[in-house]
């Protein structure tokens, strides 16, 4: 029997099994655009199926590239550099050369120094020892950068094959359909939404005669707030367009809240700025630090929200992380939210989260601006 795979997720279509990665019915095979069920789904309905495969999974099948000769463009998200940066994408890629392509430029502040940017992916790749050919700053949704990385990747390929690398819900299927769209002018190759783990499998996408473009599957990190939120709650902290930064003067012993997903005690250390960098569509909330607790038991999933009042049975219980930061400007990082700039003499602060999502610091690549 001759074997389909879904032009949406990469998996094997099978007939059998509805609860199985791949399933189609069989009137589906007749179609010149093969879907599997749940690629079906989420592309006219925007409906996620889950579906019997495990993080694990997809690691070991990624991994295989290692086996492979090939360029690797790694997708990181600029907006989530600590969340979407891959600390053992040596152990995945071999030997293989890498380009760091650092996605979402849209979102960032327009006054953004790239050049201070690419320096600063360049180091932070070093410092998990990574080694980079070279970075490129792209936004797969309005195409900048798009033709530097193509003619990047055609210098540093060799015409061998190139395989796309990333976590889930870092921007890889729109990147790859832009760079297909420009390429032979072929809309929606691949499926793409905000749910994380849209793509099964490898999908490889013909670049000539011998060598392919490969979607892989995004690497699960349960570090990330997408895994800790709904869909609703998900489209909402995900940013659509360019970030405009709040900036608020506190006192010591004052809180501020960013919805109701994680919030910044700042405990010691004189009058200073705290600069906010999360999706515009999210209510940032400041208060004194004696009356945070009570004003999150009062009003989470309402005042405070997302999380929505409906999904807070299954939001995880806050942890607190506490930090000391010296003179200038260090960042507070949420994997996959945003972060808070805090810019003054130095500081004393705790920051909750959900359990399970890891707080950073790193000295502010904005700094400067």
């Amino acid at each position: 029997m001759e074997q389909h795979i879904c032009q949406g997720c990469g998996s094997v279509i099978q007939t059998e099994y509805p609860d199985e990665p791949g399933y189609a019915p069989v009137s589906a095979l007749e179609k010149d655009v093969i879907l599997c069920k749940r690629c079906f789904r989420l592309k006219h309905y925007n409906e996620i199926q889950d579906v019997s495969i495990t993080d694990a999974d997809f690691l070991k099948m990624v991994s295989s590239i290692r086996d492979r000769d090939g360029l690797v463009v790694h997708i990181i998200d600029i907006f989530d550099v600590n969340g979407t940066l891959l600390s053992n994408l040596p152990r995945i890629t071999g030997d293989n050369p890498i380009i760091l392509a650092g996605n979402k430029l849209d979102l960032l502040p327009k006054s953004t120094n790239e050049n201070k940017l690419k320096q600063w992916l360049r180091h932070e790749a070093s410092q998990l020892g990574i080694k980079i050919q070279d970075v490129v700053l792209i936004s797969s949704v309005k195409g900048n950068g798009m033709d530097e990385l193509k003619q990047k990747i055609e210098r540093y390929r060799a015409g061998q094959d190139v395989f796309i690398v990333g976590v889930t819900n870092v921007g890889k299927s729109t990147f790859i359909n832009r760079l297909i769209k420009e390429s032979t002018g072929e809309e929606n190759a691949i499926t793409t939404s905000y749910f994380p783990g849209t793509t099964l499998g490898f999908i490889e996408i013909p670049l000539d005669a011998e060598t392919f473009l490969v979607d892989t599957p995004g690497i699960v990190n349960k570090q990330q707030m997408a895994h800790y939120v709904s869909e609703k709650e998900l489209k909402m902290i995900t940013p659509k367009k360019e970030i405009k930064a709040r900036v608020y003067q506190l006192n010591e012993q004052q809180t501020l809240y960013v919805g109701g997903l994680v919030r910044l005690d700042f405990i010691k250390g004189g009058k200073q700025s705290f600069i906010c960098y999360f999706s515009n569509d999210l209510t940032i909330h400041r208060t004194k630090l004696e009356n945070a607790d009570e004003l999150y038991e009062k009003h989470v999933g309402e005042l405070l929200s997302p999380p929505y009042s409906e999904q807070l049975d299954k939001f995880p219980p806050m942890t607190a992380h506490s930090f000391k930061v010296g003179k200038g400007k260090t960042d507070i990082v949420f994997p996959g939210l945003g972060w808070i700039s805090i810019q003054g003499e130095g500081a004393t602060v705790v920051a909750h989260s959900p359990k399970g999502v890891s707080v950073t610091t790193r000295k502010s690549f904005l700094s400067g601006q």
